[in-house]
């Protein structure tokens, strides 16, 4: 089989007729290739381009490549994207690009997949604080690329939009137009994932010229990298801003081939570029700034700084045990500071003094003490008295409860993604609501068949789940109603995000929900984290998630939000209510549910 040809371009800034031509122009030439891949902005910057790429988004003209885009800012970019993150077909976790027309997809976030044989991440947007929806990464973006750089195999193609900073190795750049220089348009977060993914091609707009580097040799790898920086299309200077390449994928090379390397080739740019701040330069940052670094390695505090090299806590060795840099390792190996990972206390409590997750972090907001039988029941109360969901806490929403019964109590879920989202909670301060006493899990049958015998009087179905995480704090199972002309797809789509992730779901059939759970005991480790739903037809599809996986917190809940095509609540935090609203929906649950309510 013939290697794929591949196009890939810089800033677009929104002349799609100008590129295409020159698209023609190449294939009449040197085609056919096979996809054009855009980094850089591919929106219009100015509004004299608006309506022409629009022609193109709307339909009046054509696309004549699959083209693939990760520059998801400029004028009209929240507007299209909004369209195009709401359509039904773009929901699940779809990393090979989201439909934005006929042969136009966008890389939204971060991703890997495979294209022709190759294997493409990307990281699309700018490097920025600011939070905007669309047009920037975030440190979860960032941090799902570091996962995927741990898997085996090499990564064949590595998008960007900014360029790496040091990646010119303090060459010139002779296609450089006047006034630019070599560390304008570049991003430290970039070339520390190039350092650490090892990409075989590296390709980056937004710089505003071209420029090829001589390949680099990788740490721990054979293999070289090849990193292109591309101009923007019609640029004044004439710069090139397509180039065209057609490697042969690097899962059918052999290791000879694989290590084969140039005669020019040089050391890699990034072996200097992970260097800590002076304290001078540490000064001058205000207090409530955010480190560039901070994607990558979080500052430790004042408090538990030390002095001399290596500032900054390690996060990787923090998290795993492990930092494969040893020595070279320009951050602290705290092993106190692993300790309290250990024992499930939150790394951006240890570091930072303060968690903003709320509850959606699963982890200890106080440090544990050396001693945990001593103190055990003492920080139970103390974390009873931080719990959002401890009856007796002050942080808890009273008015989001419906009923309370002996071990268990109903709430309506915070930021629901229906009206009658509920979650079943247990009383006592548990991780989880699998390994209960044998009194406990009667009552919590009890409320799953009265919720959902109320439901089938509304001709629905419920599906029950719940992440279990092994240094959780406080238990919720979430319920959640389904359309019965829905419940038949659960499984399926279930499967299918667990195929994007990787995984495999193990699946337990019984009759009674019970017996079910009673077999997920037998099968999951209680001191590992694990997911599992419970579907309409008694079918507990359950995974257990290794210590390094990458498992999304929201994982049930973004799979039943494609389901009822309510993609933009996906996220809790998008489906806030005010309390007003809230003590509505509550009440007419109530009056609904009285008659099924176990409690009564």
């Amino acid at each position: 089989m013939a290697p794929p040809r591949i196009l890939v371009c810089g800033d677009v800034n929104g002349r799609l007729t100008q590129l295409y031509k020159r698209v023609s122009t190449v294939n009449k030439s040197a085609g056919p290739f096979d996809v054009l891949l855009c980094v850089g902005q591919f929106f219009p910057d100015s509004p004299e381009n608006n309506e022409e790429f629009l022609d193109y988004i709307q339909g009046r003209s054509q696309i004549s490549i699959p083209t693939y885009f990760i520059g998801d800012y400029g004028i009209g970019a929240p507007k299209v994207l909004s369209v195009v993150s709401n359509d039904p077909k773009s929901q699940g976790f779809k990393m090979d690009g989201l439909r934005v027309c006929d042969n136009l997809f966008w890389l939204k976030g971060s991703g890997k997949f495979t294209l022709h044989g190759l294997s493409v991440v990307y990281l699309s947007g700018r490097h920025s604080l600011s939070g905007q929806l669309y047009g920037t990464y975030s440190p979860d973006d960032v941090d799902a690329l570091r996962a995927w750089a741990e898997e085996p195999g090499v990564v064949d193609l590595f998008l960007s939009n900014e360029w790496p900073s040091g990646v010119s190795n303090g060459a010139v750049i002779k296609e450089a137009p006047p006034g630019v220089s070599d560390s304008s348009g570049t991003d430290p977060v970039i070339s520390k994932l190039a350092a650490e993914i090892k990409p075989r091609y590296h390709f980056a707009g937004t710089k505003g010229v071209f420029y090829s580097r001589e390949p680099y040799s990788n740490l721990e790898a054979k293999h070289v990298t090849r990193f292109v920086g591309l101009a923007p299309v019609g640029n004044k200077d004439k710069q090139k801003f397509i180039h065209a390449i057609s490697p042969t994928p690097a899962s059918m090379l052999s290791a000879d081939e694989m290590s084969n390397r140039p005669p020019n080739t040089t050391l890699s740019p990034y072996t200097t570029v992970q260097t800590t701040p002076h304290a001078k330069d540490a000064a001058k940052r205000p207090s409530n700034s955010v480190d560039e670094d901070q994607y990558w390695r979080y500052d430790v505090s004042q408090k538990r700084q030390r002095k001399g090299p290596g500032d900054g806590l390690c996060f990787k060795f923090i998290s795993s045990g492990n930092c494969p840099r040893g020595e070279k390792c320009n951050y602290q190996h705290d092993m106190d500071a692993r300790e309290q990972c250990r024992k499930g206390v939150c790394i951006d409590f240890i570091i930072k003094g303060k968690c903003e997750k709320g509850p959606d972090c699963s982890y200890k907001h106080s440090l544990a003490d050396k001693d945990d039988k001593i103190v055990q029941k003492s920080q139970r109360t103390e974390r009873s008295k931080e719990c959002w969901f401890c009856l007796s806490s002050p942080n808890i929403e009273q008015h989001l409860i419906i009923s309370i019964g002996e071990s268990y109590y109903f709430a309506l879920a915070k930021g629901p993604l229906v009206d009658d989202h509920i979650l079943i909670i247990p009383i006592e301060h548990l991780p989880n609501t699998v390994y209960e006493d044998p009194n406990s899990e009667i009552e919590l049958e009890k409320f799953q068949n009265a919720l959902k015998m109320y439901f089938k009087e509304q001709g629905k179905q419920v599906v029950f789940f719940e992440w279990v995480f092994k240094h959780g704090t406080h238990a919720n199972l979430q319920a959640i109603p389904i359309p019965l002309s829905k419940s038949a797809l659960l499984p399926k789509l279930f499967n299918m995000a667990a195929g994007k992730l990787g995984f495999n779901f193990v699946s337990l059939k019984s009759d009674k929900s019970s017996e079910g759970r009673k077999s997920l005991r037998e099968q999951v480790d209680r001191k590992s984290s694990f997911f599992y739903v419970e579907l309409p037809d008694g079918t507990i599809l359950s995974h257990p998630v290794e210590d390094n996986e990458k498992f999304p917190a929201q994982f049930g809940r973004e799979v039943i939000a494609g389901l009822l095509d309510k993609a933009t609540k996906a996220d809790w935090r998008n489906c806030k209510l005010s309390k007003d609203e809230e003590i509505i929906m509550v009440d007419d649950f109530k009056r609904k549910f009285q008659m099924f309510d176990p409690t009564l």
